[in-house]
């Protein structure tokens, strides 16, 4: 990451031409996801032989996933109002040039609650693979895994196969990461090379307000959530840190789902409730991007002189309570939702999201890193609720109150 922002800084028309390089990383991982869900989910589920718990595990996961969100979008809105990023700029809204956010906004265009919940139910049984469709994979691993359940002694060598299969998938992920370096290096040098220093100075302030946001979200909100369950955040961070510099420079989270699968494993939360969890979080638990939504609409707003009282700023939460659950089935994903949300609350004038466009690339380093570890602590949560946790595995590698003394007196 040093090398490829270096090659970007000095040599930005070479650190662009590194694009590929991070392209390609992505599209590795991305490719194995579906197969990683699908098996894992799949055996989790057919594992338990416990519908009802099942039912009850995805249940807890939604209650706590929209009492976080909702908390996510109350913080942002709070501290964008004490900030005011925005306040100042005096932009004419009617001034800007909205060609260039054409193609977001008619992404963002009929993109209503029942057609999401239409688009979770694939063409065809494979082509929730073809398509990459996180929940599609998940509703057919759900249905595949249930009927596997009820088969009996008969599932066995079918079960068995999966098992293996799963083994099999993750020695793949495990080649994959070793193309780590390259992709974190050619998705960095991209990123500086094509927006360098004058994206940072420019809408500076919302920049530093929005990285201030998040670290206070994962610190003080998540960071209490997790002194609950009797582990440390710095620790949880350090154990997740290969993840989270990947994340940072391909400002995209799905380069690590499977990943996070295994570590979660070892952790000691039940493959079940991982299965469940991880992939139902990347599209139902996107903490960071409630963040973004509610920080970038009232900062548009106050670049615009939109007057926006108490009452429109809670439509424009309740509003993004909803878009942002399709966040991650959309292409462009928190920018499209940005502007899906302002289409549908019409305070805040459209056309003003063409001022994020060019630093939106330096917003999503930080909401995808706090997408990634809010569902680390969701799923730690979850398990924790379900009794589907080993404490002690927990505490061993993560926990507040960890036993290195001993470890350190036997060195």
């Amino acid at each position: 990451m040093v090398l490829g922002a270096a090659l970007g800084h000095f040599a930005p028309e070479s650190g662009t031409l590194m694009q590929p390089l991070g392209d390609a990383f992505v599209n590795l991982v991305r490719m194995i996801i579906g197969p990683v869900i699908f098996c894992t989910v799949v055996h989790g589920i057919a594992s338990m032989n416990d519908m009802k718990r099942v039912g009850r595990v995805a249940l807890k996961a939604l209650i706590y996933f929209e009492a976080i969100t909702l908390l996510a979008l109350l913080f942002a809105l709070v501290a964008v109002n004490l900030w005011q990023p925005g306040a100042g700029m005096n932009v004419d809204a009617n001034a800007l040039d909205a060609t260039a956010v054409r193609g977001y906004a008619e992404s963002a265009q009929g993109r209503t609650l029942g057609q999401y919940l239409l688009n979770i139910i694939p063409r065809t049984f494979t082509s929730a693979f073809v398509e990459g469709d996180v929940l599609q994979v998940l509703f057919v691993s759900v249905l595949f895994g249930f009927a596997l359940a009820l088969m009996g002694d008969r599932s066995k060598p079918v079960l068995d196969l999966i098992g293996n299969l799963t083994s099999v998938f993750f020695r793949i992920v495990g080649f994959i990461m070793w193309a780590a370096p390259l992709g974190a290096f050619g998705a960095i040098a991209y990123t500086v090379g094509r927006f360098g220093a004058s994206s940072l100075i420019s809408l500076g302030a919302l920049i530093v307000e929005f990285y201030v946001v998040c670290l206070l979200f994962v610190f003080v909100v998540l960071g209490a959530i997790a002194r609950w369950c009797g582990i440390s955040m710095f620790r949880l961070l350090y154990y997740i840190k290969d993840e989270l510099l990947i994340v940072a420079a391909t400002t995209s989270s799905e380069t690590v789902l499977p990943r996070l699968v295994q570590k979660l494993q070892a952790l000691g939360c039940e493959e079940s409730v991982v299965g469940l969890v991880i992939p139902t979080g990347y599209s139902f638990n996107l903490d960071g991007t409630c963040l973004y939504l509610a920080t970038v609409a009232v900062f548009l707003a106050q670049a615009t002189n939109t007057p926006l009282d108490l009452s429109q700023q809670l439509v424009i939460v309740a509003v993004c309570l909803l878009t942002s659950k399709g966040a991650a089935g959309v292409a462009g994903a928190a920018f499209v939702v940005l502007t899906a949300t302002l289409s549908s609350v019409g305070t805040v004038p459209v056309a003003s999201v063409a001022l994020v466009l060019g630093i939106h690339r330096l917003l999503a380093e930080a909401l995808t890193f706090v997408n990634v570890v809010g569902n680390c602590i969701a799923t730690i949560v979850v398990a924790k609720w379900d009794n589907a946790l080993d404490q002690k595995k927990l505490e061993a590698a993560i926990g507040r109150h960890s036993a290195p003394a001993k470890s350190r007196k036997r060195a």
